[in-house]
């Protein structure tokens, strides 16, 4: 019996998928709220972020200043 090959593909180039990693520096106690809703959702903490990112800036406005005018 002819065995069947394992094809591997070549990875996309980092950024090509959609995704961009950066580092971000925040206070300790909004890591432990972040960490408590991870617990309870199942959630991993990059996942997490990424929806709290995501709801904050599709629900944020940009208000400027009378004197910037």
């Amino acid at each position: 019996m002819a065995k069947s090959k394992l094809v591997i593909t070549q990875k996309p180039p980092k950024g090509e998928d959609g995704h961009t990693t950066f580092s971000i520096r925040i206070k300790t106690d909004l890591v432990e709220k972040i960490e408590g809703i991870t617990k309870q959702t199942g959630h991993s903490r990059n996942e997490l972020i990424g929806l709290l990112l995501e709801y904050a800036v599709d629900n944020s406005e940009v208000v400027t200043r009378e004197e910037d005018k």
